[in-house]
């Protein structure tokens, strides 16, 4: 009797299944004991190749009938064993099962985290003028604290939003707020201007998880049908963070306060927050259930993924990116956010200018200026039960599944509120105008901005839920680019064009971009079909 040495590459295991079928006969197992220990080993680790002897008959020989038949069935044992032992959540394991109070307690908490981290960026816009005086610098060296910020809010998400998607969602948050509360010491007490912009950009860096990896949250907790009004919360916490912001008074002691909310926020992180990504709850059950039953053969997806690190994220890193580069929906979408927020951190510049020089505000009256945007926000949120009926619609017209298109409804108000605002918002800003009026202009600026990112959002985690994160995280380092840059020439911009000027342009520009939510919402189907990234 001979042996020959056979290898099995099972890369595809539907192709096996269909191997299987064929063979649809009992058979003996043709594989040893120390073998499987060895297949199962393979299994948990992501090894695809398999490596075992088998004995062809006395009349085969290698190559033989006999040694085929014998081959077929050992992959059939080999797919067998791969799908015995996979470990999947059960039903009241999901994240999407939790009560319903113990998920909006976690959508709070992630919301109030990215409300405090927002608001921190704007924060600065209001101490420029006591920075520039203690450290003796120039007022556009002082503005660089919100764009450095910024920009770290804009590369953050690029390594936490993929590191979300490796060791999940929550000692990413602990993480991240963490060094967060470190850093904000560093801005507290910082002994030079050097310092003080390092600690800035570091502290935007590390709290822009929560501008990506939380959209992932929300979408972790809630079903399709339903995602739509925790969505709704937590996007609006990340603006009305920059509102609220610049209602501060003496820069340190406005970081002195900072540092103590975000040490709050880290506590009911730790306390409140449970991981929800389902691919780390199945690792965690699969290490359990190999401790519990002493049996290696289970495994988890990510169990199988590239033990290299630095090679998973860059690969991971390159996601959001490929996002941008090969969707033409998602690149056209992130635009036009990125000019939204773009505008809103503009307006840190210039409603001091529209203010101070105009009407003879102060610095702290300039700042309760902003809160016409923050009661737009506010107003927009109670209209959500309407955009959902909208989408209740859709489903039943659908087969009961709500296409992601659904929710551009919202965003196709908000491309028209958008430009009207500033319009208006242009032409008011007269000295012979009351100051009232602009601010009122600047309310339905707010509610558009609302329906804009609440649209975009929940379109990008219900278009390309099982990219949630990096899809996310395209879509904050692009706008938050855009929002770092034109915090950099906003007040030259104004101060050459004129308030009416430089405010009509931007009307201008939203005017163009305008119609995006209405032809996406129409062809967005047809382009989610040739997309590889897309939910079909």
């Amino acid at each position: 009797m001979t042996r020959s040495s056979l290898q099995l590459d099972i890369s595809s295991a539907p192709a096996f299944t269909t191997v299987n079928s064929i063979i649809g006969v009992p058979r003996r197992s043709v594989l040893t004991a120390q073998t499987k220990l060895r297949l199962r080993k393979s299994q948990r680790d992501g090894t695809k190749n398999y490596h075992f002897k088998s004995e062809d008959g006395a009349k085969g020989g290698k190559g033989s009938k006999e040694g085929k038949e014998q081959l077929r069935v050992a992959v059939q044992e080999v797919v067998e064993l791969e799908t015995e032992y996979e470990v999947d959540l059960l039903p009241e394991e999901h994240p999407q099962q939790l009560p319903l109070w113990r998920k909006w307690l976690a959508v709070v908490v992630v919301s109030c985290c990215s409300f405090c981290v927002t608001g921190s960026s704007s924060m600065a816009a209001f101490t420029e003028t006591a920075v520039s005086e203690d450290f003796h610098i120039s007022h556009e060296v002082a503005v660089l604290s919100v764009s450095l910020f910024t920009e770290g809010m804009a590369l953050g998400p690029l390594l936490t939003g993929p590191l979300s998607e490796m060791y999940g969602r929550n000692i990413t948050y602990r993480a991240s707020f963490t060094l967060m509360f470190a850093f904000s010491f560093g801005v507290a007490f910082a002994p030079d201007t050097a310092v003080y912009l390092i600690f800035r950009f570091l502290s935007g860096f590390v709290g822009a998880t929560f501008l990506s990896v939380a959209g992932g949250t929300v979408s972790d907790l809630f079903k399709n049908e339903e995602v739509a009004n925790p969505m709704a919360f937590y996007t609006c916490s990340p603006f009305i963070g920059p509102i609220f912001g610049p209602l501060n008074l003496n820069w340190r002691w406005t970081y002195y306060i900072l540092t103590i909310w975000i040490f709050v926020q880290t506590i009911l992180l730790y306390i409140c927050v449970p991981e929800t990504y389902a691919p780390i709850l199945r690792k965690w059950k699969a290490a359990r259930m190999r401790k519990s039953t002493g049996e290696e053969a289970y495994w988890a997806p990510l169990d199988k993924q590239d033990k290299d690190v630095m090679k998973a994220m860059l690969v991971s890193f390159c996601k959001p990116f490929e996002l941008i580069f090969y969707e033409r929906m998602a690149l056209l979408l992130n635009l036009w956010t990125s000019l939204v927020l773009g505008i809103l951190y503009l307006t840190f510049q210039a409603f001091p200018i529209i203010f101070t020089e105009k009407h003879g505000f102060s610095i702290q009256q300039s700042g309760l200026t902003f809160l016409g945007i923050g009661i737009g926000i506010v107003c927009a949120m109670p209209t959500q039960g309407y955009f959902n009926k909208l989408v209740v619609r859709d489903a039943k017209r659908n087969g009961g599944i709500a296409p992601p298109e659904s929710r551009l409804y919202m965003g196709e108000i908000g491309a028209i509120l958008v430009p009207i605002s500033l319009f208006w918002l242009s032409f008011t800003t007269y000295a012979s105008v009351p100051w009232v009026v602009p601010i009122i202009a600047s309310i339905p600026f707010g509610i558009g901005l609302y329906y804009v990112f609440t649209a975009v959002f929940t379109y990008l985690v219900t278009a390309y839920r099982p990219l949630a994160a990096s899809a996310m995280a395209g879509n904050t380092a692009m706008r938050c680019t855009f929002a770092a840059v034109f915090s950099l020439f906003a007040g030259y911009m104004y101060n050459g064009m004129g308030t009416v000027g430089a405010t009509a342009l931007l009307a201008g520009i939203m005017s163009v971009m305008a119609p995006l939510p209405f032809i996406f919402r129409r062809i967005g189907p047809r382009l989610r079909e040739k997309s590889k990234f897309a939910a079909h």
